[in-house]
């Protein structure tokens, strides 16, 4: 039984998490820690790290039962079918983001399109593509998990 991949409503991944955790699925929606900038104050604020996206582990046979909460818009789907994420998957995210290495990257050299392979961490001789490249985060997509990060840039720890 692996996880699979629920749509959400656009800033409803946390709500519907706990809506349907509180009815006994099990749920998984990743989040981290960003400080956010508003005109008169900084506030550290916990946002779910796949924005629109949470993982559940459930039965074939009770994944139609979701569809009753609110904020739940569609699996993801893959090639067809379902998008599944592997438990080795889901426990690389945890642990990823309990060691806080999603706030280690910093970009030097590298530009959109470009292939690259990540030397450590976690996601240690995966293969990626580099979406996107921003002034504080990169879009690298992992197209052998079938995910894409976003990551803070602070350390660069890929070779291309």
């Amino acid at each position: 039984m692996g996880w699979y991949v629920l749509y959400t409503k656009r800033k409803s991944e946390i709500r519907v998490a706990n809506s349907l955790a509180n009815a006994n699925f099990e749920v998984y929606c990743p989040t981290v820690k960003e400080v956010r900038q508003w005109s008169d104050r900084k506030k550290k604020v916990e946002s779910p790290l796949f924005k629109s996206y949470i993982f559940i582990r459930l039965k074939e046979s009770n994944r139609a039962k979701v569809f009753g909460f609110p904020g739940v818009i569609r699996y993801l789907y893959w090639l067809g079918r379902p998008a599944i994420a592997r438990d080795e998957e889901i426990d690389i995210i945890k642990d990823w983001l309990e060691n806080d290495d999603y706030d280690a990257f910093e970009v030097n050299g590298i530009s959109p399109g470009d292939r690259v392979k990540i030397k450590s961490g976690p996601f240690q001789d995966k293969e990626g593509v580099i979406q996107e490249i921003g002034s504080k985060r990169l879009r690298l997509i992992l197209r052998d998990m079938g995910i894409t990060i976003n990551v803070r840039i602070k350390e660069l720890s890929i070779q291309g």
